[in-house]
């Protein structure tokens, strides 16, 4: 079995291709969940970098701690990355990391020069706790003690449910606190609900996930929407043709009058409700269980388990309806892809566009081992002009004394066109930073939250500073 990483970021922003991670905590543990070694380093803000003032007070940090700290934000991901390498080989998991976290250390990675796919590359998988924990209620409910909203919905948030289940995790939001409170509810699964836990072991790697559904005649899944969990047994029928997923049947559903369908017939069926056909992100650590668990569930109890097995059977004989269903599918996706905005995007957005060269990863490393004299150099070693432009920017950051001076103009007066900006922006500037200082700061003042009151000023004071940096562009 594999090592675990657990870890959580906390960032100056919720955008992940313009926001910074300011905290990065990580426990490295054995496969009995006990721990081997941690991490938890703080950063600067990076010069440019608006935090949105909600995001500091969330995570009790004001820019004054940020300024204590010794590491620049290029200095504490290099720290980072080396000690990952340190580590080897694990399934990386987080509290919803992999829509949160995740995303923002690729987009981190990237902009940093470094291969962004760490967490699923080279022997590595992932997985995520949030999912688990939903899965491990539903199916052996009470296995976590959770607070409930107005609607009389459990509540999953990592700081509500640590306290109650006993789990003492220091301050909550803070990145390393969090990182303990998502170990204690990862033993809590593994104990109460020790069937979840197996399970879950097996779909961390997608390859492997994909393979268990097409082997299983039928196998039941959760997914979570609504402020509920539901399970649904289903079986394969065909991949997505552009985006791989497996495409499933919902075999609470009599698949007879769909067999039978046209591909125009069936075009007009699965956009109606309830859905039949099911999608499952194979990539995103879904909780794949025997069908019995769903089974104890009404909706599939009064159907029966020969029934079900019987459904099952029809599908996976019958090929045409894979075909149509990956025709229309197929079809579906060129008609969003021609639909498509055919918007700009910035250097920063671009991660997903278009994948690093192999040619291009050989010679990061290069750059970091390089001194800052020698760094400007080894980037003309990039083909990606992408990289160029990131390994500038870092430049302009840590060492600007180094760059020629077209290239620290350029970057300085881009970086003052965004913060100025008082259009609506993708990025936080400094015009909405006021505006949001000004909104919580009534607020605060009405709730008497001095603590909150002391952040805000020292946010806006930050921004001050800022603006009359880049005002004198």
């Amino acid at each position: 079995m594999s090592n675990f990483v657990f870890y959580d970021f906390e960032t100056s922003s919720s955008n992940k291709y313009w926001g910074q991670i300011i905290q990065i905590g990580a426990i490295l543990t054995n496969d009995n969940l006990e721990e081997l070694d941690r991490f938890d380093v703080r950063c600067r803000l990076s010069v440019g970098i608006i935090p949105e003032a909600m995001a500091l007070i969330v995570n009790k940090t004001s820019p004054t701690m940020l300024k204590k700290s010794n590491l620049s934000h290029y200095e504490m991901i290099r720290q980072f990355v080396e000690t990952l390498k340190k580590w080897g080989k694990a399934t990386y998991i987080g509290f919803n990391s992999i829509e949160f976290d995740e995303e923002f250390l690729r987009c981190t990675l990237f902009q940093t020069l470094e291969y962004p796919y760490i967490t699923s590359t080279n022997g590595n998988t992932r997985g995520d706790i949030l999912s688990l924990a939903r899965a491990a209620n539903l199916y052996y409910p009470k296995t976590l003690k959770n607070s409930v909203n107005e609607k009389g919905n459990d509540v999953y948030k990592l700081d509500q449910m640590a306290p109650l289940n006993g789990i003492d995790h220091g301050n909550a939001h803070s990145a390393i606190g969090d990182v303990i409170a998502t170990l204690g509810v990862a033993k809590l699964i593994a104990k109460k609900a020790p069937n979840v836990w197996k399970a879950s072991l097996m779909t961390l790697d997608k390859n492997q996930t994909l393979d268990l559904i097409k082997k299983e005649s039928y196998f039941c899944t959760n997914e979570y929407f609504y402020g509920k969990s539901r399970p649904y047994i289903q079986t394969f029928i065909c991949q997505h043709p552009q985006y791989q997923w497996p495409l499933c049947f919902d075999l609470k559903h009599d698949p007879s009058p769909y067999l039978k369908m046209s591909i125009q017939e069936l075009t007009i069926a699965i956009k109606k409700q309830p859905k039949f056909i099911r999608t499952i992100r194979h990539n995103k650590h879904p909780v794949i269980m025997n069908p019995k668990y769903g089974d104890q569930f009404d909706e599939y109890k009064i159907i029966g388990s020969l029934k079900l097995k019987d459904r099952a059977k029809q599908i996976k004989e019958n090929r045409e309806f894979a075909d149509k269903i990956s025709t229309i599918k197929r079809l579906e996706f060129e008609e969003k892809e021609n639909s498509k905005s055919q918007e700009d995007l910035y250097e920063e957005e671009s991660i997903y566009t278009k994948f690093t060269t192999t040619e291009d990863n050989k010679i990061m490393p290069e750059f970091h081992s390089a001194n800052w004299d020698k760094k400007l150099s080894v980037l003309s070693k990039f083909k990606d002009e992408r990289l160029k432009y990131f390994g500038k920017k870092l430049l302009y950051m840590e060492k600007p004394e180094l760059l020629e001076k077209d290239d620290f103009n350029l970057i300085h007066k881009d970086i003052a066109k965004k913060l100025l900006s008082t259009n609506n922006e993708k990025w936080n500037t400094i015009p909405r930073t006021y505006a949001e200082i000004d909104t919580l700061r009534a607020k605060f003042e009405r709730e008497n939250h001095s603590d909150k009151l002391v952040i805000l000023d020292e946010i806006n004071a930050y921004v001050e500073e800022l603006e009359k940096v880049y005002t004198k562009v």
